[in-house]
């Protein structure tokens, strides 16, 4: 039985495959590789530093000293120059947890964007070195597809379960999660049960605290997938967008997408579905640095004729 797509997979090293797909990404029927794209439409703070920094070429990483361009993505700072008070800082409403495979190339993984830009709101781990989640299963979920995923939109509806089976749990003596079921009840009633028009008030005291994301190609979240420790979390999957990353897994979908992209997309996804407010491009600055280098190769591209 084959999966939905994967929307948190890193990308295999094909440029120029990738650049190809990722201009045809860009454009509908009626577009050009001229006209917007959807990197073209985000409300981001002014990347002039990034483009002073991108004339004056790679520069000291002010903590290891490497030679780096933009940011260090072992010490997840900006480079000398590109000061810290020029970056944007994103405020999420959850908290995120990146595994990234230990065989992946940090230079290559857009994971770090979102550790540089909401650095209160991310971490990032390398597998097998992650967290023990057990005493947290109600209030995380896993984003990545699967037989079992659902859309964010059901999400309230899923925890809503969750929490009346947790409650069911507890009340035939299972003691070991009282204290996790304290936690995860949503102004419920007596009998511990959670009203649909509750679940959907779009209040941010919800049970969902902290989502998982996992960095790696499609060829090797297996094993990570499928470690004893992110079992039985509610899993997540993303509806289907067109990824504008430069560096595309070769013979995969242009629905696979970079890391940073999935992270973007489910936030305003979770904006809206769940939170219940309309969304003003408020995580739009996590796409920093993916918007302005993928702004630098399509242009590139143009100027070499091969858009």
């Amino acid at each position: 039985m084959s999966l939905m797509p994967p929307v948190t997979l890193k990308e295999d090293d094909n440029k120029s495959q990738g650049v190809e797909r990722s201009s045809e990404c860009l454009m509908t029927s009626q577009e050009t590789a001229k006209e917007e794209t959807p990197m073209d439409n985000l409300l981001l703070a002014s990347q002039t530093i990034l483009e002073s920094a991108q004339k004056q070429g790679r520069s000291k990483c002010p903590r290891c000293h490497s030679s780096r361009m933009f940011y260090c993505y072992t010490c997840y700072v900006p480079v000398e120059t590109v000061p810290t008070r020029d970056i944007p800082v994103v405020k999420l409403p959850l908290k995120i947890d990146i595994i990234k495979h230990p065989n992946e190339t940090d230079g290559k993984s857009t994971a770090v964007h979102a550790k540089l830009l909401a650095p209160e709101d991310v971490m990032i781990y390398t597998y097998p070195c992650i967290p023990d989640y057990e005493e947290m299963r109600h209030e995380i979920a896993l984003i990545f597809p699967g037989p079992n995923s659902i859309l964010v939109n059901d999400i309230p509806l899923s925890l809503q379960s969750k929490c009346e089976k947790n409650v069911s749990s507890d009340k035939d003596g299972d003691s070991a999660m009282a204290p996790a079921l304290k936690s995860a009840r949503l102004e419920s009633g007596e009998d511990g049960s959670v009203s649909e028009q509750q679940v959907h008030s779009g209040s941010k005291n919800t049970p969902l605290k902290k989502i998982i994301f996992i960095d790696s190609t499609w060829n090797q979240t297996n094993k990570i997938v499928t470690d004893e420790r992110l079992q039985g979390l509610l899993q997540i999957e993303l509806k289907s967008r067109k990824t504008c990353f430069w560096r595309h897994q070769k013979g995969k979908p242009d629905t696979y997408l970079s890391t940073i992209e999935a992270i973007y997309y489910f936030l305003v996804d979770y904006h809206k579905e769940f939170l219940k407010e309309k969304y003003k491009g408020q995580y739009d600055n996590l796409l920093f640095f993916f918007s302005f280098m993928y702004k630098l190769i399509r242009n590139a591209r143009g100027s070499a004729g091969k858009e």
